[in-house]
């Protein structure tokens, strides 16, 4: 192979694999977090948490690998063309074909990759990611039911449980409640001191229960009351269809093999077969995505001559946000019967292998012309040209613009400082006339400004894109208007850059921008004016302070209202009921005393109970003792009590009973809360400022619900949102470490700190949701431990 041909497809190749691997990091973090919390409470073993991580992978690469082919073509050629290395190919005869037979080998083995990934890696890994879902399904159950919290996933039973102790494949728990609701009007109720959650088969449960009771009445006939102890006994227990896999006894779309596509849609119904092969032609047609962006990447590449690597990124967020929404627009009209399934599907390779093939004829012709662009680049980044920047006083000697026509350079000016970023800075004109910022701060702020918010924004076309290829069939199947899809998207937005683009965005942005000026030796002309490597950094730590503030007050005053919309809208796209936040159908509350209440009715607006029980117990041998049922129950003001009607009362004493009444009217003073303890609101963390979560924990506490994952979310309110700090702490060094190597390096080291990071501060906040840590231990460890290290790493570098 020749060298210039090694050159060119090593310079393509290594942007390539590094933007793929960066673009799937960014979709992998969705599935972190479940994967982290298999490995905390030690529901699975390691081989099987290995395998929902390879699983997941496969599935991000369908749209990775194409975008990082473009990546790869349009920052590589892009990079050449900068240094006038396309010009001097260009000169010695090589034309735009020899480009495109070099870059068709990169091009052609990615293409098969990917081909190979989308027909047969993806499909089997699904399937085998919810075989693998199966036969967790049992761990899992005994993990989700949180203890001091009523679980009413099980067919027509509820338990509560006291506390709850991690084993391992398992949980053991303290102090068992199990209503037993086959006849609501009369629950059976079984108390226990311990219990254990066994699997018994597929889709059945055993809850082993030890040293309890049994509590019976017949609602016909109040008289009669049955109390049954046991030490230990055995109730069978149904997984909910939610948990018991049957999603995936019934292979899905994706998870088909090709051949099975193809033999399902020669005998199913005409709608469905649309289906069946829309799948099949997708299965080929994002693969092609490669060849086709390959087509109008390499052109455009060898066109962009002064925005460089710049120039490249954006034009690969333009193209991918072009692909990508042509893509859903000819799967929307194939699904709706506008368009065959071929040619929907195949919509937008079609336009680009067309727009492709004419910007290849006309850069052969004559070169592409991207002044308008150009243009628009170098305005915001170097602002209106022409114009001379005033020296400031405060501004570092070395600064100062380099003489012209041999004229003598004034005292104290440093010989040693690049003459490139002299006539750089000279050409700036000056934002403020402060001593802070100087020249150098704005030189540094404008750069980094400019890799972050393209790195935002290619961060957040791509989660944008990823989010409608997930939504699209349930946007069809429920006609979902392009303005509720519209809506949609602009309030889910927030939340993606606020997790986790702004941090990651943060890491890469510092990395590249340090990372470059090293290796144009920038930051040894700055250092030999005498200016410290502390100063330079100043503004970028200031940057991503700002940041920080950013992220807080969004979180305090705009999130909970973007995410409420967001989660409703998404509901209404799914097809399900929009959520409500007022419960007054919750029929099970946890009293403020060691009390439980349950009831068939409330009515939130009159303060009216129908069909009530309170069920009275000893916290320390979880005995009933008390038990009180009435028909009905209406809050008194004038007394500040409820008053019972129609029910009857009874004392017990273990399987004894020491008392029995029947009442027409009573009210009973221990029974003390009021009307608004039952009309609390149902909440995530992500919809509420800090001090709401803070009242919100406080009341819920009150009620003996289980507040500790609600802690760690309080936490972390004020932990988060200081990662951008950290990050650009943290990437400082590592930026200035890289020598003269490439920026890639910085890149792939970003990959590197972020995984390790995510990995680090999910573990540390599944931990604290297990309550194996405290929630602030668990909420500011990350933080507090990157911050160190990368402040030691700083104060080791020399300045």
């Amino acid at each position: 192979m020749r060298i210039l041909t090694r050159y060119i497809l090593g310079e393509v190749v290594s942007h390539a694999l590094i933007g793929a691997a960066v673009f799937t990091f960014v979709l992998f973090t969705r599935a972190l977090d479940v994967i982290l919390e298999l490995v905390v409470r030690n529901s699975a073993p390691l081989p099987s948490v290995a395998e929902v991580f390879f699983f997941t992978v496969p599935g991000a690469l369908t749209y990775t690998i194409p975008m990082g082919v473009l990546v790869g073509i349009l920052i590589g050629l892009s990079r050449l063309a900068a240094d006038s290395e396309i010009t001097a190919m260009r000169a010695s005869g090589l034309g735009v074909w020899y480009f495109l037979r070099v870059i068709s080998i990169f091009v052609v083995v990615a293409w098969l990759l990917a081909l190979g990934n989308s027909v047969y890696l993806a499909p089997r890994s699904l399937a085998a990611l919810g075989q693998l879902q199966d036969r967790l399904k049992s761990s899992q159950v005994s993990f989700e039911v949180q203890p001091r919290v009523f679980y009413e996933e099980f067919p027509k039973k509820v338990l509560y449980v006291q506390d709850a102790k991690a084993m391992s494949g398992g949980a053991l728990w303290k102090g068992v409640f199990l209503a037993d609701l086959t006849d609501p009007s009369a629950p059976s109720i079984s108390l226990a001191r311990e219990g254990l959650l066994v699997s018994q088969g597929r889709d059945t449960l055993d809850l082993h229960l030890t040293t309890g009771s049994t509590h019976e009445n017949d609602p016909k006939n109040p008289d009669q009351y049955q109390i049954s102890t046991f030490q230990t006994t055995d109730i069978p227990i149904q997984i909910p269809p939610a948990q018991n896999g049957q999603e995936h006894e019934v292979e899905s779309l994706h998870e088909m093999k090709v051949a099975n596509l193809l033999r399902n849609a020669r005998t199913a119904d005409p709608s469905t077969r649309r289906l069946y092969l829309i799948e099949y032609h997708n299965r080929f047609a994002l693969p092609t995505a490669c060849i086709v962006l390959a087509l109008v990447g390499i052109p455009l590449g060898l066109s962009s001559k002064k925005g460089g690597k710049s120039s490249g990124l954006v034009l690969t967020i333009l193209l991918v946000f072009l692909y990508y929404s042509i893509s859903l627009i000819g799967v929307s009209f194939a699904k709706q019967g506008h368009l065959s399934p071929a040619a929907g599907v195949w919509l937008a390779d079609f336009v680009f292998f067309v727009g492709g093939a004419f910007l290849l004829w006309q850069s052969e012709r004559r070169p592409i012309e991207l002044a308008g662009f150009r243009a628009w680049f170098k305005a915001s980044r170097f602002g209106s040209s022409g114009s001379e920047a005033a020296v400031d006083e405060s501004s570092p000697p070395g600064l100062l613009a380099a003489p012209q026509n041999g004229e003598p350079r004034p005292p104290g000016v440093s010989t040693g400082f690049n003459p490139g970023i002299n006539h750089t800075l000279s050409a700036r004109r000056r934002l403020f006339n402060l001593r802070f910022p100087t020249i150098l701060d704005e030189y540094v702020l404008r750069d980094f400004a400019l890799y972050f918010g393209m790195i935002v924004a290619a961060f957040v076309m791509l989660l944008l894109v990823f989010t409608l290829f997930e939504l699209l069939g349930d946007i069809l199947r429920n006609q979902v208007s392009p303005i509720t899809v519209g809506e949609y998207l602009l309030n889910v937005t927030p939340y993606f850059l606020y997790y986790p683009i702004a941090p990651l965005s943060m890491l890469l942005a510092v990395l590249v921008t340090f990372g470059l000026l090293q290796r144009t030796n920038e930051i040894t002309a700055i250092k030999a004016t005498g200016i410290s490597l502390y100063r330079v950094v100043v503004p970028v730590l200031i940057a991503s302070t700002l940041v920080a503030g950013v992220l807080f007050l969004s979180d305090q005053f705009y999130l909970p209202y973007t995410n409420k919309r967001q989660d409703a809208l998404r509901n209404q796209i799914k097809g399900k009921p929009a959520q409500t936040y007022l419960r007054p159908d919750r029929k099970w509350i946890f009293g403020q005393h060691s009390d439980i209440y349950y009831y068939q009715f409330f009515d939130p607006d009159r303060d009216v109970f129908g069909g009530i029980s309170v069920f009275q117990f000893d916290p320390h041998t979880f005995q009933i003792t008390h038990r009180i049922t009435a028909d009905r129950a209406h809050w008194s003001s004038s007394m500040g009590r409820w008053v019972y009607e129609q029910g009857w009362e009874r004392g017990l004493s273990g399987s004894a009973i020491e008392s029995y009444r029947k009442f027409d009217a009573t009210t009973f003073p221990e029974l003390a809360e009021a009307p608004a303890y039952f009309k609390k609101e149902i909440k995530q963390s992500s919809e509420m400022s800090y001090d709401e979560l803070r009242r919100y924990i406080y009341d819920l506490e009150q009620s003996g619900f289980d507040v500790v994952r609600l802690r760690v979310q309080l936490q972390k309110k004020i932990a988060y949102p200081l990662i951008t700090f950290v990050m650009a702490v943290l990437a400082i060094p590592f930026a200035l470490s890289a020598g003269k190597r490439s920026a890639l390096t910085g890149v792939a080291t970003a990959i590197g700190i972020g995984l390790v990071y995510w990995m680090i501060s999910g573990l540390f906040e599944a931990m604290g949701n297990f309550s194996q840590l405290p929630p602030t231990v668990a909420a500011w460890s990350p933080d507090l431990v990157f911050g160190f290290i990368g402040g030691y790493l700083i104060l080791r570098m020399p300045t």
